[in-house]
């Protein structure tokens, strides 16, 4: 039987009336109602979740020639939690824990079933989740905590789920991935497998996959450089350069320990029988009565990374070698030699990390996994988690969140990686050269092609000009042979990020602390703002859906750069056969600028599909002089006739 009928027919028996106000937002009903409705939550799900499995299927994206689908992907990243969020009372209030009435403000799995629909319209294919796993408490930020601090890789976050219908996250999820496979969309989702929560639920039955301090041990709070205090190993200049050094040369022989001070701080494992949950925190006794404890993590690479340990989450124990009971970035990454064997693989641990991936394919029939860090497993492991995967499904999707495009990213599994673009989108000189590289070489993997991601500042927000700089990298987005990415609350113009770790001055650190952060914390878009992109973000979609045998032509020949006597404007032009757009774009986000576009030698009649093209003039045939506003993008098709032929 169908999921998702299974779940209609138990919100038409549990159908009854609400005592409570609640409101939905209107675009959640259709994409021409901006103000919030009131509905009967029972009636509003039904009639939704009845609206999708009655509508026709829609075929799922496809590969081209040899290549997995992931080339072919529009990406609309969702964080659930968030996404689907609403102040249901109407009040503004969203609260961490369910109403009176059971149903939740926090965003759930059931409304985020609603919200495919309105993805699907925005024209986007596949559904790229963020970590919507169980979540740790111990040393949680914000009020509910980081979905990356992974309590259980095989149970989902329980407070996705709706208590009105006593229906869990999992039968949810069951239902979300039906619902988005019957319209078309594919479900990729993010996993986090090198690290867990300090309160996962794996560490009473196996404390042998986590690291233990004892407990007497303080932290060292952000800014200390006590190295008798918990917190990141510290090192002299000269081993620091001696680390650096060795790693450059890809020699982990004999690299330089943590000084005695930090490795004496690790105790082996305590045994099952004598671990205890106490006050939310996991806590060991050793056979000599020492009480420990599972410190936090920190940032492993490079080894002075000034960041403060994570309080939340603590590395898994990959590798078990007596000279190596501690956390420190030859334990962690660069694995030293001597540890990095078959020998010490904690080969337990692997098999339930090598088992997490079939686990979501075989119950729920996800189509690929974006591996958060996935470059710092182990070769074996990494190889391993892949090669099961695809012996499920040979078109499993993986990608990387990995800043460089190259082709070790494919060497290593991966059908994609997020890329570098959404930072060169923020300057017209990187962009510059990220174009131009793509006309001299193929592109080795499909990259994300966005302005923003979680961890970034929000496009709408990036510049003096926010609204106007997202509109500007829509087109640019769409231009490349990479995967448009809406990242969720993009099309509504919102400005507040999800998590402040890319690219954040100190003002903005200090202004959005984790309980203010939608990351840790309850928050909600406003699907009410007048102003969003939506209509921006569904006609760019519809022009690289149009356009797309052209657009995600992975061939150096297929573009032309030209140039332009203002160095503010932009020019280049994708070109196969017959069929062109030229893409002609103002850098600056604050001021017009006019010029002439040189373009290439051979010049088409054109008609502009994005921007208007009254403003244009021909000269000679080869240029353009235009005036464009700020951060303004013209896109011009090229038709088959000579300009001077007609």
């Amino acid at each position: 039987m169908s999921v998702l009928q299974h779940l209609i027919d138990r919100l038409k028996h549990h159908r009854q009336p609400v005592m409570l106000p609640y409101y939905v937002p209107g675009l959640w009903i259709d994409a021409r109602t901006l103000a919030p409705q009131a509905v009967n939550p029972y009636e509003f799900y039904t009639r939704r979740l009845e609206d999708i499995l009655q509508s026709a299927p829609e075929p799922i994206v496809q590969g081209r020639d040899d290549e997995g689908w992931s080339g072919q992907a529009i990406v609309y990243n969702l964080f659930p939690r968030v996404a689907a969020a609403y102040a249901h009372a109407g009040d503004g209030q969203i609260r961490p824990g369910p109403r009176p009435d059971g149903w939740r403000d926090t965003g759930t799995l059931l409304k985020a079933i609603v919200l495919l629909p309105y993805i699907q319209r925005l024209g986007c294919n596949t559904v790229h989740l963020l970590p919507i796993t169980a979540v740790g408490q111990d040393g949680k930020k914000g009020t509910l905590g980081s979905p990356y601090a992974i309590r259980n890789p095989y149970v989902l976050d329980e407070n996705l789920a709706e208590p009105a219908l006593e229906f869990t996250a999992e039968e949810l999820f069951a239902a979300f991935v039906e619902a988005a496979h019957h319209l078309g969309l594919r479900v990729v989702m993010e996993f986090v497998l090198r690290t867990a929560s300090r309160d996962a639920d794996w560490v009473k039955e196996h404390p042998d996959w986590f690291y233990w301090i004892r407990a007497d041990i303080a932290d060292r709070p952000p800014g200390s450089f006590d190295a008798s205090l918990y917190g990141p190993p510290l090192f002299d200049s000269n081993t620091l350069g001696l680390i650096k050094w060795k790693v450059s040369q890809g020699d982990f022989h004999d690299l330089p320990p943590a000084p005695p001070v930090h490795r004496q701080m690790f105790a082996p494992p305590p045994r099952p029988e004598q671990v205890w949950m106490e006050g939310g925190r996991w806590y060991g006794m050793l056979d000599d009565g020492t009480r420990v404890r599972i410190p936090g993590a920190f940032s492993d690479w490079p080894p002075d990374d000034g960041q403060p340990p994570w309080t939340d989450v603590t590395y898994l124990r990959l590798y078990d070698h007596p000279d190596f009971n501690y956390m420190a970035y030859n334990t962690l990454r660069m694995y030293d030699a001597r540890l990095a064997t078959p020998a010490h693989a904690n080969r337990p641990l692997w098999d339930a990390i090598a088992g997490v991936i079939p686990y979501y394919q075989r119950r729920f029939g996800i189509d690929g996994v974006m591996l958060d860090m996935g470059h710092a497993l182990p070769m074996p492991l990494k190889r391993r988690i892949v090669e099961e995967a695809h012996r499920f499904n040979p078109e499993f999707a993986f990608w990387e969140e990995n800043f460089a495009i190259d082709e070790a990213s494919r060497r290593e599994g991966y059908d994609a990686v997020v890329g570098y673009m959404l930072f060169a989108l923020h300057d017209p000189e990187a962009l510059r050269h990220f174009i131009e590289r793509w006309a001299r070489e193929p592109v080795p993997i499909p990259f994300f092609a966005t302005a923003e991601n979680h961890n970034t500042p929000r496009a709408a927000d990036s510049t003096p000009n926010g609204h106007i700089f997202s509109y500007y990298t829509l087109p640019l987005c769409i231009a490349m042979p990479g995967i448009p990415v809406i990242h969720n609350g993009f099309e509504l113009g919102e400005k507040q990020p999800i998590n402040t770790g890319l690219n954040f001055r100190a003002e903005a650190l200090a202004r959005y602390p984790a309980d203010k952060l939608p990351l840790f914390s309850a928050y909600a878009f406003d699907w009410t703002r007048a102003d969003n992109l939506i209509e921006g973000v569904r006609y760019a979609l519809e022009l690289r859906q149009r356009y797309a045998d052209l657009l995600t032509l992975n061939d150096p020949r297929s573009w032309y750069v030209g140039m332009s006597n203002n160095p503010h404007i932009l020019v280049f032009t994708r070109r196969q056969g017959d069929l062109s757009l030229t893409f002609i774009a103002n850098t600056d986000q604050r001021h017009h600028q006019s010029g002439r576009a040189l373009l290439s030698g051979q010049w088409y009649r054109t008609q502009g599909v994005w921007g208007s093209p009254d403003i244009i003039q021909v000269h000679n045939g080869l240029a353009l002089s235009v005036d464009l506003s700020p951060g303004y993008v013209l896109i011009l098709e090229g038709e088959d006739l000579p300009l001077n032929g007609h």
